[in-house]
């Protein structure tokens, strides 16, 4: 049983057990006549979870016996759980069913068809059965998990015993450290073929012999395999740094740190011969004071994993490590150089040395060979390991290998995998569950980190932490597996930011092996045959499935241990009805969290029946908007809604806690109070404003996003008159102190209104797209955006721009999009200090591209080497500055 799964298992025990207020519980007697079986199965649960915690954080090597109990103890606990699943969702089916049998719209009866599928296709008088079944069931769960936390009790009990005595021992040999080599026998890295590190190489070697007397440490950083300790050696071999450094040492601290084997390693590296065993620390360390006392010296440090490694060292080193948080430890005192995955070239040239070892590739192999290097996706190790594979391999069969790249590494399980996993097993508990839910995707798939992080939150993957939202916390959660390098980058948005992410096939491979190990989620690719339809299922009792094929396929198979699905074929012909639900009896209504669907009609009222909702994202086709329910403020747990079409708010009741919603548009008769009521919590809003709407946005006090714009027929409209009544549109339009981003689409202001916006104190990011604002020229020269930092003008009519760097302080990056009779930009806008990229999609000859070709000339003129500028996706070189006149 996963964390996640376990928390929320005993969250529900909770409320069963306390929970007077939760609408299911309150004073039911099914509950009641349980309540001393629940409450002692939450001790039960509770006393083993505190045995299970002791065995790992104290004792990493864990016998098989321990590895089976917690199988068995996984076993017991899903059992419970899906039990007391079924028995709440029975008697949340019978409220459901109670509040619409007086309902005849056909919409209704079908949607009381479709929950009775969902959950399963009994009547409601068999709430007493299962009432009994539960009684019967949670009797022997109680005995099973009572024996095992006796098992576990004897084990944990023996370990601890086990473990005072190797302590003792360990405490009693002179020196205290067991080897696990020689340390005199200690060598040092040896040259590799190294391919496209040459650029990374000179980096570093600048900066180690800069001419300073300050600790200097080089932090290289990167995943696992991408050649970190490959560029370690080849500068520690440097025939220049040789000669400028007195002495250079080399020493391993993998993630295990014992600082008497670090000292011992330096020292032999160095040259001290002495029988090092028989010193104690202090006499260690005065060997090293006196050995590099006065003398310039170079220290690597290979595979460090920990701060507090470093924390315990006082040297100028150069160190390499998988982890950011480690690097940037150092940086108040050095530089931090994060490895770049080697281009398809590089990779291919390495390819080729290591497999024909400097000999010509035949031509016929070419292609299937860069096709191998291609897939290796930068990461030397793969190419290793597939070198190696190709050097013993026929020639003939090189195509077929390039077809299975990803087989070759699963099986090499001491070139690639073993390397991959140490960054798995050093992951803190709290993310391998959210690293492990990324394996269960198809390949190469971008995630778009809301979605994710909305995903993660519904699983139940987050910890709640003190001030902060369960997004932010999810967040942090993937930033710290992007600072690991297990997670890659894909984009980024405007201020920077995350906007979507990857991951290599390799860390893919090895998510999924580890997610197979532990039963964490099921996919299911390949379609079964006919005959074997109904049983595709029956042999597994996952939480998590993640399918790319008709639900048709295991609809109706014994699946009652299902509670994620995620279905990835992009489209079907067939319609879903409630007969394809039949057996996903744990997709339960009453705790459903996340809901993504595709629809052609438009939302029933009785989705608000999903009381644990908290992100609905609806898909439409042949319409263009989708009408709220009334009583959408019965999901009070809904925090995201998100569709592709623009929502129609009509009415509302009570408040909810929704944080995000895609653009929306008040109903006749709604006003922006509506909103308040409705969403005071909002921090992002896509909103479309009526003729003549005040829109008081300064009543939403959480709000940091938002988009406004004007429907299309008034757009067409602003475009060719001078004087229309949106003239003074901000005169009924008041935004919150809190906005942080805002975008104006189609609203035709005047440029005089921009007078409303600068006063905004916290706004970094300001879009202007199509025809956002009118006239012809925007005066900025005496306005002032203390916190901008991303300007977009897109689709306007301007033509001159008259500005200055302290209009815009602390801006970093300008993109000019399809603003074909603008005269180009201000040249005091490159004398912005923060100033980092301008970016247009303007012809070469135009009078925009001219005029960022004299910006950008003249600040490399007066040293500015930071600023860059694209031109239709192209970075303009020096080369062309020169010819910019």
């Amino acid at each position: 049983m996963a964390n996640a799964d376990l928390r929320m298992f005993m969250e529900d025990l909770k409320k069963i057990i306390h929970g007077n207020h939760h609408p299911l519980i309150n004073n039911n007697p099914f509950i009641l006549s349980e309540r001393p079986q629940f409450q002692l199965l939450y001790q039960e649960l509770d006393s083993i979870i505190q045995i299970l915690s002791n065995i790992h954080q104290h004792h990493h090597h864990k016998p098989e016996k321990v590895r089976n109990l917690k199988k068995r103890f996984k076993d017991a606990a899903e059992g419970a759980q899906d039990t007391i699943d079924l028995f709440l969702s029975s008697l949340h089916l019978a409220n459901i069913r109670v509040s619409l049998t007086s309902d005849d719209d056909p919409t209704t009866i079908f949607l009381n068809r479709f929950l009775s599928a969902l959950l399963f296709r009994n009547s409601i008088s068999t709430i007493t059965t299962d009432v009994l079944k539960t009684s019967l069931d949670l009797k022997k769960v109680l005995k099973s998990i009572k024996s095992i936390k006796v098992e576990l009790k004897k084990i944990n009990k023996k370990m601890d015993s086990s473990s005072r005595i190797a302590h003792v021992k360990t405490q009693s040999v002179a020196g205290g450290t067991s080897y696990t080599r020689n340390p005199l026998g200690i060598k040092k890295p040896s040259e590799e073929i190294v391919v496209g590190l040459q650029h990374d190489a000179e980096i570093i070697r600048d900066k180690l012999t800069e001419d300073t007397k300050q600790l200097c440490v080089i932090s290289i950083v990167g995943m696992g395999g991408q050649g970190k300790t490959t560029l370690a050696t080849k500068l520690f071999n440097d025939p220049f740094l040789k000669y400028h450094f007195h002495i250079r040492a080399w020493a391993t601290v993998s993630q295990t740190y014992i600082k008497r084997d670090l000292l011992i390693q330096i020292l032999v590296s160095i040259g001290v011969q002495e029988d090092l065993k028989k010193a104690n620390d202090s006499k260690l360390h005065e060997k090293l004071h006196k050995n590099l006392m006065g003398r310039r010296y170079l220290i690597v440090i290979d595979d460090i994993w920990s701060i507090e490694a470093w924390d315990k060292m006082k040297f100028r080193i150069l160190l390499t490590t998988r982890l950011n948080e480690v690097a940037l430890h150092m940086k108040p005192h050095g530089f931090v150089h994060s490895l770049p995955c080697l281009t398809e070239e590089e990779s291919w040239e390495i390819l080729k040395q290591k497999v024909f070892h400097g000999d010509e590739c035949p031509q016929w192999l070419v292609e299937p060979g860069r096709q191998i290097a291609r897939k290796c996706q930068g990461l030397p190790l793969s190419l290793v390991v597939m070198a190696g594979v190709l050097a013993t391999t026929n020639k003939d069969l090189w195509e077929n290998i390039a077809c299975s790249v990803g087989s070759y590494m699963i099986t090499n399980q001491k070139g690639c995998m073993e390397t991959l996993a140490l960054s798995y097993h050093h992951l803190p508990h709290h993310l391998r569950e959210c690293f492990l839910y990324l394996g269960g995707f198809p390949e190469d798939f971008n995630f778009n980190v809301e979605r994710l992080i909305w995903l993660w939150v519904a699983e139940g993957f987050i910890e709640e932490a003190e001030n902060r939202t369960l997004e932010d916390t999810a967040k942090a959660y993937l930033m710290d597996l992007i600072d690991r390098n297990l997670v890659i980058v894909a984009k980024r948005t405007s201020m920077s930011d995350v906007k979507a992410c990857k991951l290599h096939d390799l860390v893919r491979e090895l998510c999924m092996q580890k997610a197979k190990e532990e039963e964490f989620f099921l996919k299911v690719d390949v379609p079964p045959l006919p005959s074997q339809r109904l049983e595709v299922m029956a042999p597994y009792t996952h939480r998590r499935v993640f399918t790319k094929r008709d639900i048709t396929y295991f609809a109706r198979s014994p699946t009652r241990h299902m509670r994620s699905l995620l279905y990835f074929k992009s489209f079907s012909s067939r319609f879903w009805g409630p007969k394809n639900f039949y057996s996903l009896a744990l997709l339960r209504i009453y705790k459903l969290r996340y809901l993504a669907i595709w629809t052609l009609f438009d939302l029933l009222p009785s989705i608000c029946k999903l009381i644990s909702l908290q992100t609905l994202i609806v898909k439409m086709s042949f319409v263009n908007r989708v009408y709220l329910p009334d009583n959408i403020s019965n999901l009070v747990n809904l925090r995201h809604l998100w569709s592709n079409m623009q929502f129609i708010l009509r009415t509302t009741e009570k408040s909810t806690n929704l944080q995000s919603i895609s653009s929306v548009r008040l109903g006749d008769g709604v006003d922006i109070y509506n909103i308040k009521r409705c969403f005071p919590d909002i921090k992002k809003l896509e909103y479309t404003l009526a003729a003549d709407e005040k829109c008081l946005f300064e009543l939403l006090p959480y709000l940091e996003n938002l988009k406004l714009s004007l429907p299309v027929n008034q757009r067409t409209f602003l475009r060719f008159s001078s004087n229309g009544h949106p003239e003074r549109l901000l005169n009924r339009i008041w935004f919150p102190a809190s906005l942080k981003k805002l975008t104006l689409e189609g609203c035709g202001l005047p440029w005089s209104d921009m007078l409303v916006i600068q006063v905004l104190p916290n706004l970094e990011v300001l879009k202007l797209m199509d025809h956002a604002f009118r006239g012809r020229k925007w005066d900025a020269s005496e306005q002032q955006f203390r916190q901008l930092k991303f300007l977009r003008l897109e689709k306007l009519n301007i033509r001159l721009w008259e500005a200055n760097s302290a209009s815009f302080p602390c801006l970093r990056r300008l993109a000019l999009w399809h603003c074909f009779n603008f005269k180009g930009v201000p040249l005091e806008i490159g004398d912005i200090s923060t100033l980092e990229l301008i970016e247009t999609d303007s012809s070469i000859g135009s009078a925009v591209t001219k005029s960022v070709k004299r910006i950008l000339k003249e600040q490399r003129d007066e040293g500015n080497t930071l600023l860059k500028i694209f031109v239709k996706g192209m970075e303009l070189s020096e080369h062309e500055d020169s010819e910019s006149e």
